[in-house]
């Protein structure tokens, strides 16, 4: 258990393994309260191929230095299957005034979804007459894509992440939520998306010690034996409709995937809609010819581009053969159908 008191905490999230530090301050940075804030900080040591774990190594001087003096650290290792799941619900639980996932797109991936519990959001069991804010979501982009921060136009530069925490200010932000035949809820925060691209996600995953080449890897190999596929899709519960010949399927909270490529152009994590972009009938020679168009986000004008807000979208595969890929914020989910909706405001963030 991690018994929360006033001060920082820093959680080094690994495989069957989490590190507790507790840094007790004598106070801490501007807010706007007297109270002091109870801050936990979520580090895979291992992100980004260890870069992750040296570089956190080298900015908790100055993280004491902008949030409280006169630190006190002690360590405690927890032994047992512990990820930054369990350690965020946990933190919201016992009081916690900021969840901050310290690395990129897939630990905060696994953060957001710490927020969430059986379908609902996790709360505070702390009674306190002087708490009167939720827990909120903070991030210090360390990883090998960090797309999500480039919706924000965020440097990928953790000093002046660290000044937006102890800034402390606050925004509600959307959430997308993706259920399918087992009802289980998984929530992601950028971007999910449905065949090809899903399947170079789960190809790229696997090569992250190139970095953002990655990406590049994982296409290539997803395009070996690729199929466009028709799928049935029901917009906001409305009646189901034929899409022929899709590629991928992309729906966006935020507008960067793929290492940077601004794949849903038009999506705002305030709109409380998600952007759908479908992609049909796309060849491999399609890609290299219109790649910068992709990256740039101008690519709603190309031939066979498609985009709309939405709240909800079902996808089934019409050929009943399965294998077709979906992921959210580059985790692998598995296969269709699933059904994505938004949640609108569901997350206060310190933006």
């Amino acid at each position: 258990m991690m018994a929360l008191g006033s001060g920082i905490y820093v959680a080094h999230s690994v495989a069957f393994r989490s590190e507790l530090q507790r840094m007790a301050p004598d106070h801490i940075g501007s807010s706007t309260s007297s109270r002091q804030r109870d801050i936990v900080f979520i580090v895979n040591p291992l992100g980004a191929n260890g870069r992750t774990g040296k570089e956190w190594r080298k900015l908790v001087p100055y993280l004491r230095s902008r949030l409280g003096k006169d630190c006190n650290i002690c360590e405690s290792i927890t032994s047992g299957p512990c990820h930054a799941i369990d350690i965020t619900r946990e933190a919201i639980r016992e009081g916690a005034d900021a969840v901050i996932a310290v690395g990129g797109d897939g630990t905060l991936h696994e953060v957001v979804n710490g927020f969430f519990w059986a379908g609902k959001p996790v709360v505070s069991q702390v009674k306190d007459s002087t708490r009167s804010r939720s827990t909120a979501l903070g991030l210090i982009p360390l990883g090998t894509g960090s797309d999500f921060a480039r919706t924000f136009e965020w440097k990928n530069d953790p000093h002046e992440a660290i000044e937006r925490v102890a800034r402390g200010l606050r925004s509600s932000i959307d959430v997308g939520v993706i259920t399918g035949e087992d009802c289980d809820h998984h929530y992601f925060i950028n971007v999910a998306d449905v065949h090809l691209s899903a399947k170079a996600g789960f190809y790229a995953s696997r090569y992250k010690r190139f970095g953002n080449l990655c990406y590049i890897i994982g296409a290539l190999q997803a395009f070996i034996g690729h199929q466009n596929q028709d799928l049935r899709i029901r917009f906001n519960d409305g009646p189901w409709e034929t899409c022929s010949e899709v590629t991928a399927l992309c729906i966006g909270n935020a507008k960067y995937f793929g290492g940077g490529m601004k794949i849903t152009p038009n999506a705002d994590p305030f709109s409380r809609n998600l952007e759908v972009v479908i992609l049909q009938n796309f060849k491999w020679y399609d890609f290299v010819l219109k790649l910068h168009r992709l990256y740039s986000g101008t690519h709603l004008s190309v031939k066979n581009v498609s985009d709309r807000s939405v709240l909800s979208i079902e996808v089934e595969d019409i050929s009943g053969k399965g294998g077709i890929y979906i992921q959210s914020d580059g985790e692998h989910l598995g296969f269709l159908p699933k059904k994505i909706s938004v949640l609108p405001a569901a997350i206060e963030m310190i933006l």
